[in-house]
């Protein structure tokens, strides 16, 4: 999640920045806010947007786009914001890493909580899993590896990318159920067990496998952001993984026989369900094969459908850099909303808890977007921080200060 404001201006490389606050401060890359505007655009899109064409059973345009990637997008965005605000290419050292692990502490506690209280105006069958619960355990986990370069970063990412769908296909049988698709503080006090193992293994975003796009990103914004073959590289290293990771996964079902494992791993699994299971997410109680994990599937979180999720948003992401040179002005309200949504997500989530989109989804869905570019870009011209960004904003900064307060180099 991201807060600030984004006044931009153009240094002499001729990159779009942006400066956070009234009075200038730690600049924005308008590409950046402009790749999380469309994130957020993509988790409305999912959570308003019907899956599947009734009368045909094929998957929507916004599912094909959206599902899965917008969530990982998000995350990797995460990642890059924590790494330009705790010294982009050289991390903080000394007091001011323990100023920026408090202060991660704190931003963690706090928007879980805001996930928290939105859980209460959730149903049990909601159109939306809240993710907010899920960043405050990405964010906690986040917190030992702020010190880490980006080489350090990719091959940890490249670790939780592995390890993390191996536990979560081999401990499946073992994790107490779900407490809820969007717990409460209720349900965090009274069954703490399920909602820790939902949590990091097997609730919608689990935070493992999700790490791998916190790291992913941290990594990222270790790397120099206003150089423009910087840029070009994320685009194609991207593309480049997206690609290898579908081919491995073509290649492992029908070359190496895996659908054919697929099939009848479980009672319910013919075929066709197979088929589609390859689409949407399968329909079962539990995986009966390790084939699974050669599978795409959004939210499957197997290695493949990481790297294919992680390649596409590093696509994403660098094109939107190299765009923000010449396009800012059109990324405006894209960077916009961007830059505040913690304050638009929670908004939609509460707005959707009224189920009054179900009948004419498209139209809301439209209305959802149009209302939150208009709040994100009058705001920000004329306050600044959106408004629980800057809530978030002031506990993060007086933790760090409490912190900074006894370094030596600060009293001198």
């Amino acid at each position: 999640m991201s807060n600030g404001r984004d006044s931009t201006v153009r240094p002499r490389d001729g990159h779009a920045v942006g400066r956070t606050g009234r009075g200038g401060g730690t600049p924005r890359l308008v590409g950046v806010d402009a790749a999380r505007g469309l994130a957020l655009i993509g988790l409305i899109a999912v959570h308003i947007l019907p899956e599947e064409n009734d009368a045909t059973g094929d998957p929507t345009w916004s599912y094909l786009l959206f599902a899965g990637d917008s969530a990982a997008l998000f995350a990797l965005l995460a990642g890059v914001g924590l790494a330009l605000s705790t010294g982009r290419t050289r991390p903080h050292r000394g007091r001011q890493l323990v100023a920026d692990r408090v202060g991660l502490a704190v931003r963690a506690v706090l928007i879980a909580c805001v996930g928290l209280l939105i859980g209460y105006t959730m149903t049990e069958d909601a159109s939306a899993n809240g993710i907010l619960v899920f960043y405050g355990m990405f964010f906690l986990l986040a917190i030992p590896f702020l010190s880490l370069g980006p080489r350090s970063l990719f091959a940890a990412a490249g670790v939780f990318a592995v390890t993390a769908p191996l536990l979560i296909l081999g401990l499946q049988d073992s994790l107490p159920d779900y407490s809820s698709s969007n717990p409460t503080f209720q349900h965090l006090l009274t069954e703490p067990t399920a909602v820790l193992a939902q949590l990091l293994l097997s609730g919608a975003y689990p935070a493992l496998a999700y790490m791998t796009y916190i790291l992913a990103g941290m990594g990222i914004g270790r790397l120099d952001l206003r150089a423009t073959e910087v840029h070009a590289r994320l685009a194609a290293v991207g593309a480049g993984l997206a690609i290898a990771a579908q081919f491995t996964s073509w290649v492992l079902l029908y070359a190496a026989g895996g659908f054919q494992r697929l099939v009848g791993s479980s009672p319910e699994l013919d075929e066709e369900a197979v088929m589609r299971a390859l689409i949407f997410e399968p329909d079962v109680d539990r995986l009966g094969t390790p084939w699974w994990l050669a599978v795409t599937t959004p939210h499957m979180n197997t290695p493949l459908s990481i790297a294919w999720s992680l390649g596409v948003g590093m696509t994403v992401l660098g094109v939107f850099l190299l765009a923000s040179r010449r396009l800012q002005a059109w990324l405006r309200p894209l960077a916009a909303m961007g830059a505040m949504t913690l304050t638009l997500y929670s908004a939609h989530l509460v707005v959707l808890s009224f189920e009054l989109h179900e009948d004419e989804p498209y139209l809301w869905f439209f209305v959802h977007v149009v209302v939150a570019a208009l709040f994100a870009v009058v705001w920000q011209a004329l306050v600044g921080q959106g408004p629980l960004e800057k809530v978030v904003g002031t506990a993060v900064r007086a933790s760090r200060r409490a912190v900074l307060r006894g370094s030596p180099a600060r009293r001198t």
